[in-house]
């Protein structure tokens, strides 16, 4: 994988195209839509490869994301790129507050509970009330809920998230 691929954030999926200049309607994978209007590059992934677009023109509608892209300018062009990732560069994430983190961040860290690894944090679900932490180890996969009280310490720079399990869950 070359370092292009590995300094990307995923932030949406492309759902079809708009009209008939190549304008892609896409499904924001992201807390805030918005940030669609200040990137000034995208990268497409799909079928194996990243294509980096120029960002010509976005507008959020609802809770849909517009892109006009550098060299899609047809409808065929952007009928090609449908279910394509939309990343952005990891430069651009939008910071977040304190206590909240990019699950880029939170990926492939040692997930410790009272101090006894329980794996890596191999990926996130969002449900509708918490995100869960999907944990493997060498028991298996385990199910981590992203509460304040049960996940007691993030060292993001450490690559370490300290848990306190609920009884039923270790």
């Amino acid at each position: 994988m070359g370092k292009e691929r590995e300094e990307t954030v995923l932030i949406g999926e492309v759902l079809k195209p708009v009209g008939l200049k190549g304008e892609l309607k896409v499904y924001p994978l992201t807390d805030d839509p918005q940030r669609f209007l200040a990137l000034t590059e995208v990268i497409l992934r799909g079928g194996g490869t990243d294509e980096v677009r120029a960002l010509l023109r976005a507008r959020v509608d609802g809770k849909m994301a517009y892109l006009t892209l550098a060299g899609i300018d047809s409808v065929e062009a952007a009928a090609c790129r449908r279910g394509f990732e939309v990343r952005a560069p990891r430069a651009q994430s939008t910071p977040l507050p304190p206590g909240r983190w990019h699950y880029y961040e939170l990926e492939g860290m040692d997930v410790y509970d009272n101090g006894v690894w329980l794996g890596k944090l191999e990926r996130i679900l969002a449900t509708g009330a918490n995100d869960v932490y999907i944990v493997r180890g060498t028991g298996g996969e385990i199910c981590v809920p992203a509460l304040k009280t049960v996940v007691r310490r993030v060292d993001v720079p450490g690559r370490r998230m300290d848990v306190d399990l609920p009884p039923g869950l270790r």
